[in-house]
């Protein structure tokens, strides 16, 4: 796999090498190795998988209590995917970094612990698979405004976004709890 940074210099990309020809592809999705060999001995402890239409946004979401960090990736469709960083003592705290997430570039992408995490649909639908270093806890779910003007995040938008109530609801940065 290619590391691939981008402008938070946390939040990488990671692009598979894959075998292709007539029958098909294969590609490893995951790598512990290639992890440690970047510098990163993370473990996963859950797996989760969604599906959503063209216009869903689904974000901006972060737990205050046992942060996640995520390995996600497209099986399906594609998504253009953000990461804001919400740790007080980061030079990048309250900057955002997006990047489109396809099943036909494969790119993997790391975001870690202390990011708010979301995503956009722009194809007819997308799935999408996340790995997670801590479980899902439902009292220290967050949501970040999506559109919060302070971050000022550029989204693809198609049409106004289909939202859940949480986050259609989620905090302003200087509302949001954030992590030191």
């Amino acid at each position: 796999m290619r590391r691939i940074d981008t402008a938070i210099a946390d939040v990488f990309l990671l692009e598979p090498r894959v075998f292709g020809d007539d029958r098909g592809f294969f590609y490893e999705s995951w790598n512990h190795q290639v992890f440690v060999d970047i510098g990163l001995d993370v473990e996963f402890v859950q797996d989760n998988h969604s599906k959503s239409q063209q216009g869903v946004l689904r974000g901006l979401h972060y737990q205050i209590q046992h942060p996640q960090g995520k390995l996600v990736r497209v099986v399906a469709g594609e998504v253009f995917d953000v990461a804001v960083d919400l740790r007080k003592s980061s030079p990048t705290f309250g900057k955002w970094v997006g990047f489109l997430l396809s099943v036909e570039n494969r790119y993997l992408a790391w975001i870690p612990p202390g990011f708010a995490h979301g995503f956009y649909v722009t194809s007819e639908s997308a799935e999408f698979l996340y790995k997670a270093t801590d479980y899902y806890y439902p009292e220290h779910e967050r949501s970040l405004l999506w559109n919060d003007p302070a971050v000022d995040i550029d989204w693809p938008l198609l049409s106004e976004p289909q939202l859940a109530v949480k986050d259609a609801q989620g905090k302003s940065l200087a509302e949001a709890e954030v992590f030191a």
